[in-house]
């Protein structure tokens, strides 16, 4: 355990415990209020604890925030490859990031799944769209995706199609 010189109010120093026991022994109360600039009120001898404020619009992908991995293939040159995609906030190295989660959050809607497969049944042309394939995985508005996508028929090429720009544009 180590100690740190702290400025006493009033003028003065005092030493002061360091190290995780001395962290943990020290009840603190902090309240963080975000706007324009980060405003930060701390009551309660905070000992060697120190926070840090970060800007509101750090461009950091946030844990559990929503990511999703795609991966292209026979969609031309250009097109196929694997991209990661972050939103909320926005990153990663898709193509169009911002068009992307635009489009998936337009999509979106309480109890219908975007990613869902063409339902069994369906009625579709059989226009073939072309060979190529994507495979969509990770978690978008909480939920786990494991999605797949192919242009075999009118209804698969539909989808597909409703899934640009974070599937490629096929023309």
């Amino acid at each position: 355990m180590g100690s740190v010189l702290s400025g006493v109010p009033g003028g003065g120093w005092r030493r002061i415990r360091t190290g995780l026991a001395a962290a943990l022994a020290v009840p603190f109360t902090a309240s963080v209020s975000v706007a324009a600039s980060v405003a930060v009120s701390v009551s309660a001898p905070l000992s060697a604890v120190a926070l840090a404020a970060v800007p509101a619009a750090a461009a950091v992908p946030v844990p559990g925030g929503d990511h999703l991995t795609v991966v292209v293939r026979h969609a031309g040159a250009g097109r196929d490859g694997t991209y990661e995609l972050f939103c909320h906030p926005g990153g990663g190295h898709h193509p169009d990031v911002e068009g992307a989660c635009r489009g998936l959050d337009a999509q979106t809607q309480w109890g219908r799944d975007v990613f869902a497969p063409v339902p069994p049944g369906s009625v579709c042309s059989m226009i073939y769209g072309g060979p190529a394939t994507a495979r969509v995985t990770g978690r978008w508005a909480g939920r786990p995706v494991d999605a797949s996508f192919g242009r075999g028929n009118g209804c698969e090429t539909a989808r597909w199609d409703r899934m640009v720009p974070l599937l490629p544009k096929i023309t």
